[in-house]
């Protein structure tokens, strides 16, 4: 409804990038701005600009208001190609500049740091144009009400855009006066959730209409979503794994491993160093956007840990190690946190910026390196015409196993691995030689948490001690360098300070991690760190209205809206995060508020999740555990942690784990501890089957089928 107010009709581009520069390189520059004091790599890429660029603070906001300018807000992060562009086209351009400097305050923020912001103007973006992506632009009157907004553009649009506004501004203020108020008003109802008082249902039947309504956007035969561009979307295919087991769904099972099978053996996944990048451009996972980030990586390991646990594929299990190796040996600071992500441009050979640079090669270059096993490894990555991308070069990917290329080769598969581990070795040394991809090396709460579950899963499934070790130095990071005083969180970490008010997602994703450091380690300060940051959340983000959590905290002011978030995207949705975690609390405490909420809040959204499913995959973890038996696994005693070991080789999602190698006062374990005795207790609501000593006898009583 709010397309008449646009000003123009522009072809809004989704996707992005901006590289990101350390400080320290500018030394010599024309021009400097108000950018040149923070720490996030995307404002200070464009502390140079001759744009005079602020960042969104009490101040900036304070001064539109005084000299009674209209803000031109430009939002962005580190890793994005469009962002980048627009930076070279427009706003290094001093013609540009002169224009944006004489009639805008200009905000410049990285949604990274600050999603809060993002999320509102995004909101905007999307009313008015029904699309929106980064770079994401949006002005509006001082007081910080949107008027316009929209993606990327090229130069000389964006100075006629600018041009029009300013004088509209000028002359008939009253017209953008207008369009902020309904679209303001937009802004502010979009996505309102309502409590929900209707009684409470949840059933097999249900679910499985909206799992059948969701397989029309599915890909069966290249796994993901349907068309390109395919994203990972890892809280979908974590959901799906569960639908499969617990349904015995064969198809659906074959629709997952096809998915994660096509996403390793491609070219998002990197072949030579591990990790994945953010996206497939294409189809069959072949051509990524070449950025990768913490976010997709420390969910992707948590994905494919608990699909090994189902399938025992190797390539799985690869995965995992591979993954981790790439985010220790690229994206981990000496403290034990992880940076945010590498860009996805690099100079190439000739000293230009290009997309994937530091990825992808020439035939000619993997001959030299490759040497006499140059035709095995061409079959193997498929260095053919065929699969040439541009300039010449192969971004390298698999499309069978090895099984099928050892045999046709007349090799054994450990002959064929032996060489594969060789090659890899080997490109990784000449790769190291390259341009690197720049670092987004600042320090996000909510990121970190995503990456220390990924740690906490792959322990939980290994046994790697590897794996807890940096599990627990990242934990003790967020617990003691992200806590504040008043018992809450910090959202960034950048040169050895914390900073930004933390949001909800941070708080949700930390208390989801704590949680199962809990029940891999039995270490109860862990889950009383989780209720402490459950009870802080409550003070300062609940909705009494909704029996939401809003994204800021009452804390935090300067924005238009204060927003309910609730779908489900690459990240899930804080409140669905939250409700699971309420969910677990709720047990692990025998707290009623905490159980009743987690409840609430998913009846809440249930009519939003039976229209897409894959919008609220997360949501729709939280709606099996209310169907079925759902298991308090309490394992008391001297062997507790060797029990629960061998109980986490079994893939069970509809249990929680509690134990204690002494006695305990948790409601749980209270009166459960025998001296001398390992006992294992299988619970539901507090009501327990009979004690068992063995883990086979405790794993029937679940009636685990899988």
């Amino acid at each position: 409804m709010f397309h008449k107010f646009l000003l123009f009709n522009i072809t809004l581009l989704l996707l992005v990038n901006c590289n990101s520069q350390n400080k320290k390189d500018m030394t010599k520059h024309k021009y400097t701005n108000a950018l040149i004091d923070e720490t996030s790599p995307y404002l200070l890429q464009h502390a140079h600009n001759p744009v005079d660029w602020h960042a969104w603070n009490d101040e900036t906001l304070a001064l539109a208001k005084k000299e009674n300018k209209l803000i031109l807000i430009s939002i962005g992060y580190a890793a994005c190609h469009w962002c980048h562009v627009m930076e070279h086209e427009s706003f290094e351009d001093t013609t540009v500049a002169k224009i944006m400097n004489q009639n805008f305050i200009n905000i410049k923020v990285d949604r990274e740091e600050r999603p809060d912001v993002d999320q509102v103007y995004m909101n905007a973006v999307q009313l008015m144009t029904g699309r929106g992506g980064w770079p994401l632009n949006c002005i509006a009157l001082p007081d910080g009400r949107p008027v316009w907004g929209g993606t990327y553009f090229p130069k000389e649009n964006w100075i006629s855009i600018l041009e029009q506004l300013a004088k509209l501004y000028k002359e008939t203020p009253e017209k953008l006066e207008g369009n902020a108020a309904k679209l303001t008003e937009g802004v502010q109802q979009d996505g309102l959730v309502i409590l929900n008082n209707d009684k409470k249902e949840y059933t097999f039947e249900e679910l499985d209409t909206i799992v059948s309504k969701w397989k029309q956007y599915m890909d069966t035969d290249l796994g993901g979503s349907a068309g390109a561009p395919k994203f990972p979307m890892p809280s979908n295919t974590q959901f799906l794994l569960r639908y499969a087991i617990q349904n015995g769904d064969e198809n659906m099972l074959n629709y997952v491993n096809t998915t994660l099978t096509n996403m390793a053996l491609g070219g998002m996944y990197d072949q030579v160093g591990g990790g994945f990048a953010r996206y497939s451009v294409d189809a069959k996972w072949h051509i990524p956007h070449f950025e990768k980030m913490l976010y997709d990586n420390g969910q992707l390991v948590s994905l494919y840990a608990n699909a090994y646990l189902v399938t025992k594929n190797p390539l799985y299990k690869q995965v995992v190690y591979e993954t981790t190796a790439f985010v220790e040996r690229e994206l981990m600071h000496e403290n034990g946190a992880f940076y945010s992500s590498l860009d996805a441009d690099s100079d190439n050979a000739e000293g230009k910026l290009e997309e994937g640079a530091f990825y992808v090669w020439k035939k000619e270059e993997l001959q030299k390196i490759i040497k006499d096993d140059f035709n095995l490894f061409a079959d193997y990555y498929n260095i053919n015409d065929t699969f040439k991308w541009e300039h010449e070069t192969y971004n390298l990917h698999r499309t069978t196993t090895n099984e099928t290329i050892a045999k046709k080769h007349e090799l054994s598969v450990d002959e064929l691995e032996a060489k594969i581990k060789s090659w890899k070795s080997m490109l990784l040394t000449a790769r190291s030689k390259k341009d690197r991809p720049r670092l987004d090396d600042k320090i996000l709460t909510s990121w970190n948490a995503l990456m220390l579950k990924g740690y906490i899963d792959a322990y939980r499934v290994f046994g790697d001690d590897h794996f807890l070790k940096r599990a627990l130095k990242n934990a003790n990071f967020i617990a003691k360098v992200q806590h504040k005083e008043d018992g809450g969180l910090y959202r960034n970490f950048k040169n050895k300070k914390s900073s930004i008010n933390a949001y909800m997602i941070d708080y949700a994703t930390v208390i989801d991690a704590f949680i199962s450091l809990y029940e891999v380690t039995l270490d109860e300060k862990w889950l009383q760190n989780a209720k402490n940051l459950t009870n802080y959340t409550f003070d300062h983000f609940y909705d009494d209205k909704s029996n939401m959590f809003f994204f800021t905290s009452n804390e935090d002011k300067g924005l238009i809206a204060r927003k309910i978030e609730v779908d489900d995207d690459v990240i899930s949705s804080s409140n669905s995060i939250m409700a699971n975690n309420l969910f677990k609390l709720g047990h692990y405490f025998s707290n009623p508020t905490y159980a009743k909420n987690a409840n609430q809040m998913l009846h809440n959204v249930k009519g939003k999740i039976s229209e897409y499913g894959g919008r609220a995959s997360n949501w729709l973890f939280l709606y099996a555990n209310y169907l079925g038996d759902f298991y308090e696994v309490a394992i008391v005693g001297d062997d507790a942690k060797q029990k629960l070991k061998e109980i986490n080789q079994k893939y069970i999602p509809n249990k929680l784990i509690v134990g204690s190698t002494t006695d305990s006062k948790m409601p749980l374990l209270e009166y459960k501890y025998k001296k001398g005795v390992t006992t294992i207790y299988v619970c539901i609501d507090g009501a327990c089957q009979l004690p068992v000593n063995e883990t086979a006898k405790a794993l029937e009583q679940m009636n685990t089928k899988f």
